[in-house]
């Protein structure tokens, strides 16, 4: 199994300016090549006898008509121009194939990053010592950790805020884990992270929410400086610094969190949430996006496959909110307001988040769901329902 490792770098001054060489080749040849592509696609719409470029087409004319004339293209690997060639080929199938979007142009100190290789997958050149890594066309430069082989055939070197890192991939044995681990459901949530069938909470550590108003601060400092300035440049750093303390302490909680539920479960259920349907409702939007759910998904797909488990995305109408887990046979709305799930059936009472939960664990194709009680209609005209037993009462 391929696993991908990323850590720091402690490169020193003459090594960031190597990196920032690199970053900048591979961002011009992206560019060129991506505004090289669009003409070729104005000139088709003409004469469908035209040919779209492919990678090393892009690689050839590059040479002919941009490295002759750019000599500051030689001071970096050629590796480095190469790959962002074939990335953005890569970007231009994928809009061709009506997977994504038209790729667009990247800007100067945008997540920068280029790629090195060396040698072959059967006897590779990058090797690290545990203390340092060999780069090609750089040298030795100083690691955070040491990476978990001695010798790669390719890295990606990429910028965050004001830090390097180098991100490898290498293959791993999966892990032992026990036969007999049980099945969990999660309900992913704004005010906590996650509750389990089990009962277990996981906090929300609410990090945009908590640096909220540094960030605020330092934006109203960054927009008061002249552009191109280098006060403006600090202050962007600065800014820069709490974003990727956000990002990093978000990362933190979801990596812990999915670790758990993969290692200690034979099968996770989860909702298959629309994330970009939730973050339509600007109110919303902000405590959304600072759970990270889209990420908690991706990291859960690769880990339960390390793991041997299974993920299970269990269908987005499943109103597992609404239904109670104990007899399963009442459902009322449950507005976001009401914390508390209480059946006027058979008098359950529970935290709503891990009544849901209950209800995901149990979920399986073609499980009966009940129709919305009349209780529903009731309480808009004032009828609630009582704490002590469950049953309506007036005002």
């Amino acid at each position: 199994m391929l696993l991908s490792f990323k850590t720091a770098l402690i490169p020193n001054n003459k090594q960031q300016t190597s990196f920032k060489k690199a970053c900048g080749v591979a961002r011009h040849a992206y560019n060129w090549a991506n505004a090289h592509i669009k003409e070729v696609l104005e000139l088709r719409a003409c004469d469908k006898s035209i040919k779209i470029p492919s990678a090393i087409d892009l690689h050839k004319k590059l040479i002919e008509t941009v490295k002759s004339v750019n000599d500051w293209y030689y001071e970096t690997n050629k590796n480095v121009p190469q790959k962002a060639l074939a990335d953005l080929r890569q970007a231009w199938d994928r809009c061709f194939k009506k997977v994504s979007k038209q790729p667009r142009f990247k800007k100067k100190g945008q997540r920068d990053s280029f790629y090195l290789e060396a040698g072959t997958k059967a006897k590779p050149m990058i090797k690290n010592d545990g203390k340092r890594v060999k780069l090609p066309s750089i040298g030795w430069v100083k690691l955070a950790e040491p990476l978990p082989v001695t010798a790669i055939h390719n890295c990606v070197i990429s910028r965050q805020a004001n830090r390097w890192f180098i991100a490898i991939k290498y293959e791993i044995e999966k892990p032992s884990v026990e036969s007999d681990r049980p099945i969990v459901g999660v309900d992913i949530g704004i005010k906590e992270l996650a509750v389990t069938s089990n009962g277990k909470v996981f906090k929300n550590p609410k990090a945009y929410k908590r640096m909220n108003k540094r960030m605020k601060r330092l934006q109203r400092s960054v927009s008061r400086k002249v552009k191109g300035s280098k006060n403006r440049a600090k202050a962007v750093k600065k800014l820069g610094k709490i974003h990727a303390t956000v990002s990093n302490i978000r990362k933190d909680a979801i990596h812990k969190l999915t670790h758990y539920l993969a290692k200690n479960h034979s099968e996770i259920k989860i909702e298959d949430l629309s994330i970009k349907a939730f973050l339509k409702n600007h109110k919303l939007a902000g405590a959304i996006a600072d759970c990270g759910i889209y990420e908690f998904k991706r990291q859960l797909e690769y880990k339960t496959e390390k793991f041997s488990s299974k993920l299970t995305l269990v269908d987005r109408m499943f109103p597992s909110s609404q239904i109670c887990s104990n007899c399963g046979q009442h459902r009322h709305k449950m507005p976001l307001k009401n914390r508390v799930y209480i059946c006027p059936d058979c008098g359950h009472t529970e935290d709503r988040d891990l009544n849901a939960s209950k209800n995901l664990e149990r979920w399986f194709d073609g499980i009966y769901i009940p129709k919305c009680s009349d209780l529903v209609s009731q309480c808009g005209l004032g009828v609630s329902l009582s704490r002590a037993t469950g049953e309506p009462e007036g005002r």
